[in-house]
């Protein structure tokens, strides 16, 4: 990257703040850059001012940039062996609560939310759970309520829902077409979808577990930290936390607050509020 497309970038990912409230600024940069060179290429725009120029004042462009931006890697049940440890050691101890509230923030398309609920309901806990799945993007966000999925994937998603310990016939929780897998209303009972940035929103209520994974990733040093202490003072003391199969809490501030429930399939617990 030159000296000059550094100070567009740095003026693209300002105007995303200032006028959309979107912020990337804290973002990875090589993985920033390469999404937005690929959305130079698809606007056929020579420059990234030129594709600041159209995110100004050409409907339609703002939304597919953001499309870019986003992090959109997902599919049901991923690492299915954090399913199976979630289901095995996890559930056990949630069990105990009166009520149980689980925030899937960055859900993307909703994937792993539908895998959550389908959990909860085999282990009995669907009466008294309210999973919140969020995510910044208003597109994703309304893919996931939907809740249909491409039929050609959902070979692959049984293998992971039976490796993660599912109970039953992976189909009888879904309807088909000649393109898509609808997952069943019932599921639906225990989500609630709403728009929220990890970057830019604050907390908006106590859980006992949140899952974000795979999305810290693309954040730098000093992102994940504020992160961090949003998900710390958005758990409950006791409360789980699951990140992905490359991230860790050990290395920040805030990972001396966590006991390392399962370190291998990265879930950790809050610890609770010691009281001088």
């Amino acid at each position: 990257m030159t000296e000059v497309q550094e100070i567009e970038i740095n003026l693209l990912l300002e105007a995303l703040y200032q006028m959309y409230g979107y912020d990337f600024r804290g973002y990875v940069r090589a993985s920033l850059t390469r999404r937005i060179l690929n959305r130079i290429k698809g606007e056929r725009v020579p420059t990234i001012t030129a594709l600041l120029e159209k995110v100004l004042h050409v409907p339609g462009t703002l939304e597919r940039l953001l499309n870019d931006l986003s992090i959109r890697m997902t599919e049901m049940y991923r690492d299915p062996s954090f399913f199976a440890a979630f289901r095995t050691e996890v559930v056990p101890l949630l069990r105990e609560l009166p009520e149980i509230r689980i925030w899937h923030a960055g859900c993307a398309t909703g994937e792993e939310v539908y895998s959550m609920a389908i959990l909860i309901r085999e282990e009995g806990l669907a009466e008294k759970t309210k999973i919140y799945a969020t995510d910044m993007n208003e597109k994703a966000l309304s893919a996931a309520q939907k809740g249909a999925f491409p039929l050609k994937k959902m070979q692959q998603y049984t293998k992971n829902y039976l490796k993660a310990g599912g109970t039953k016939a992976f189909s009888e929780y879904y309807t088909t077409d000649h393109q898509c897998a609808y997952f069943k209303p019932l599921l639906d009972d225990n989500l609630i979808f709403a728009q929220h940035n990890l970057v830019t929103d604050g907390s908006f209520n106590e859980f006992h577990v949140i899952l974000c994974r795979n999305v810290m990733i693309y954040f730098a040093n000093s992102l994940q930290q504020q992160v961090h202490r949003l998900f710390y003072d958005s758990l409950a003391a006791g409360g789980f936390l699951g990140l992905g199969s490359k991230e860790s809490i050990l290395f920040l501030p805030k990972g001396v607050d966590y006991e390392e429930f399962n370190p291998h399939e990265r879930i950790y617990r809050k610890m609770p509020n010691l009281a001088v």
